[in-house]
């Protein structure tokens, strides 16, 4: 295995995850709030699951997002 080559291909992964899963979750915030659907002392509660099948990986992580 070419370590250099997964270790760049995971953070490649990884950054591409944060940027696009944080442009989502404003946009689907902002569109809420602006529907009347969620309030700004809402505490939002993500849960992210990766999966890769190939190495039967499930990872679940949790979190806390407040907005105000």
């Amino acid at each position: 295995m070419n370590e250099d080559r997964f270790n760049m291909d995971i953070r490649k992964y990884l950054k591409t995850v944060g940027v696009t899963s944080q442009r989502e979750i404003e946009l689907a915030v902002r569109d809420a709030l602006e529907k009347g659907k969620l309030s700004e002392r809402t505490l939002l509660k993500p849960k992210m699951i990766l999966r890769i099948p190939e190495i039967g990986l499930e990872h679940v992580i949790d979190g806390e997002i407040g907005l105000s």
